[in-house]
């Protein structure tokens, strides 16, 4: 994990210093960087897992490792990742209608008369130069705030689910201080009594990626509303 944090550090650099930009760009991938990071640390208290998990009245490893899987019936790390690659595909669908949108129109403008660019650009171009960057301006393509608006809500809809299963299939798993476990099914395996050890810090690790879940989710919620009412409501 730390190579792949090493390794994105410099395509996010070259990504938001590229040529072509649009409303809340920096701010999308600055919100990428720090959720890497999130999820960087918060998987440290994850990584003994199997360590951490302790039953009694047996020193069966096969007993206790099916009364870890019969606990730990769901991904946890791997959904974490997961997710995150769905977020990275709801910014990089806006990079690529954006290179599009680019790249169609110097094609355009390349096909126009010089003397014609000079009075007053293509008709309908939805992009303007400001200090050498080309800048998408929504008020002047629908479709631009539509596929926008779309991204931010796939974006939205990605945080909820991980706010569901961080939810539904982690704290549960860290709030029980013991539990039964019925492995009595296997061969040799009794019922015995189980305990994770270092809930805390994995419960904090949790509260760490709901907090950064619910600043994803109102930022994007007020971009959304922001970009509906200056852009299509004004338009």
């Amino acid at each position: 994990m730390a190579a792949i944090v090493t390794g994105l550090i410099p395509i996010l650099r070259t990504a938001v210093e590229s040529t072509t930009s649009y409303k809340g760009r920096t701010m999308w991938f600055g919100l990428l960087c720090i959720r890497l990071v999130t999820i960087f640390l918060a998987q440290l208290p994850w990584k003994s897992l199997n360590a951490d998990f302790h039953c009694n009245g047996t020193n069966n490893e096969f007993c206790i490792k099916a009364c870890f899987n019969i606990h730990f019936d769901s991904s946890i790390v791997m959904a974490w990742h997961f997710l995150f690659i769905l977020l990275v595909l709801s910014v990089l669908l806006m990079e690529l209608f954006s290179s599009h949108l680019r790249n169609s129109f110097l094609k355009k403008k390349e096909r126009e008369m010089p003397s014609q660019s000079e009075q007053g650009g293509v008709a309908g171009d939805p992009t303007m130069t400001v200090g050498g960057r080309m800048v998408i301006d929504l008020h002047k393509s629908k479709s631009s705030v539509v596929v926008y608006l779309l991204t931010v809500m796939l974006r939205i809809a990605v945080e909820v689910f991980f706010i569901y299963v961080l939810l539904a299939w982690v704290l549960p798993k860290l709030n029980e201080q013991s539990y039964v476990c019925h492995a009595h099914s296997f061969d040799g395996c009794s019922v015995q009594q189980c305990v994770v050890r270092g809930a805390a810090e994995k419960k904090m690790s949790v509260y760490s990626l709901l907090f950064i879940s619910a600043l994803v989710i109102i930022t994007s919620s007020v971009f959304c509303l922001y970009s509906i009412c200056h852009y299509l409501c004004n338009g």
